[in-house]
C-alpha cells in the first residue's frame, strides 16, 4: 500500500469538535466548563471513518477538579501501541501576552503496527484539511518527544514562550 490518500473520511462529529473547540466565543461559566481541553480521534473499526475517541478527553471543567496538569493528563491518554489524531488547546504564555492555540498532534509511536501507521499516515491529510486555521502540527513517535512539556512550547513560539498551562517552564 503505497502512502496515497487511503479514501478515509472524516465523521460530522469530528468536524463539530474542531468548530466548538477553534470557536472562542464568549460563553456562559457553563459552556467553558463542557469546552474540550483535548480529544483523541482514532479510526473506525472498519478503517473507513476517522471518528472521536469515546472517552478520551479532558474538558476545561475538569482542569483543577479531576485533573490537575491537562498537558500530563492528555499525554497519558495516548496509547502506546497505536496511532492518533489529537487535538490539544494549549494555554501558554510569552513574555508579552498570554495566548490559546489549537496543536494538532499526529501519534505514531514506534510500538504501533505497520499497518495502522501507513492508514493513520495516509489518511492524516483528510483530517487535516477539515481542520482549517491550524497553525501548529506536530507528529510525535513517542513518550520521549511528548512528555517534556518544553518541546510543545518550542512547537508554538519558540524560545519566548515563559510558561504552558500556567506552569513555568
Amino acid at each position: 500500500m503505497s502512502l496515497k490518500a487511503s479514501g478515509v473520511t472524516v465523521s460530522d462529529e469530528v468536524i463539530k469538535v474542531f468548530n466548538d473547540m477553534k470557536v472562542r466565543k464568549s460563553s456562559t461559566s457553563d459552556e467553558v466548563k463542557k469546552r474540550k481541553k483535548a480529544v483523541l480521534f482514532c479510526l473506525s473499526d472498519d478503517k473507513k471513518k476517522i471518528v472521536v475517541e469515546e472517552g478520551n478527553q479532558i474538558l476545561v471543567g475538569d482542569i483543577g477538579d479531576t485533573v490537575d496538569d491537562p498537558y500530563a493528563c492528555f499525554v497519558k491518554l495516548l496509547p502506546l501501541n497505536d496511532c492518533r489524531y489529537g487535538l490539544y488547546d494549549a494555554t501558554y504564555e510569552t513574555k508579552e501576552s498570554k495566548k490559546e492555540d489549537l496543536v494538532f498532534i499526529f501519534w505514531a509511536p514506534e510500538g504501533a503496527p505497520l499497518k495502522s501507521k501507513m492508514i493513520y499516515a495516509s489518511s492524516k491529510d483528510a483530517i487535516k484539511k477539515k481542520f482549517t486555521g491550524i497553525k501548529h502540527e506536530w507528529q510525535v513517535n513517542g513518550l520521549d518527544d511528548i512528555q517534556d512539556r518544553s518541546t510543545l512550547a518550542e512547537k508554538l513560539g519558540g524560545n519566548v514562550v515563559v510558561s504552558l498551562e500556567g506552569r513555568p517552564l
